[in-house]
């Protein structure tokens, strides 16, 4: 019998050695992605404390189309770059979260390179 890889549990894992290499501080927070069928969510987290800074997601009341596609990703990027920017936060460290740099995840991130941030 074959059995099929769990893509998420490889996800999981990338993500893992990802995060043993990077970590955000409070002069340069982390800018970390996740993405689901349906919407995508970014925040920024200063890692030394703990605590989300800013967040950004298609969950949000405000925003009202849907949430699964390049476009919606690029306008939470600009809107997570417009928020972060209000708070005084210019560099990030880009976190992609274990997910290959391409379509929505690419999107986000320059979405918020337009925004202002830079990483």
């Amino acid at each position: 019998m074959i059995s099929k890889k769990d893509s998420n549990k490889a996800r999981i894992q990338r993500h893992k050695r990802i995060r043993g290499k990077i970590s955000g501080s409070a002069e340069r927070p982390r800018l970390c992605v996740f993405k689901s069928s349906k919407h995508i969510y970014a925040q920024i987290i200063d890692d030394t404390t703990g605590n989300t800074l800013v967040a950004c997601s298609t969950v949000e009341k405000d925003f009202t189309e849907y949430g699964g596609n390049k476009d919606a990703a690029k306008k939470i990027g600009e809107e997570l770059a417009k928020r972060a920017l209000d708070k005084g936060i210019k560099d990030v460290i880009f976190d992609r979260g274990g997910y290959l740099y391409h379509g929505r995840v690419k999107e986000l991130a320059e979405g918020a390179r337009e925004g202002g941030l830079n990483f």
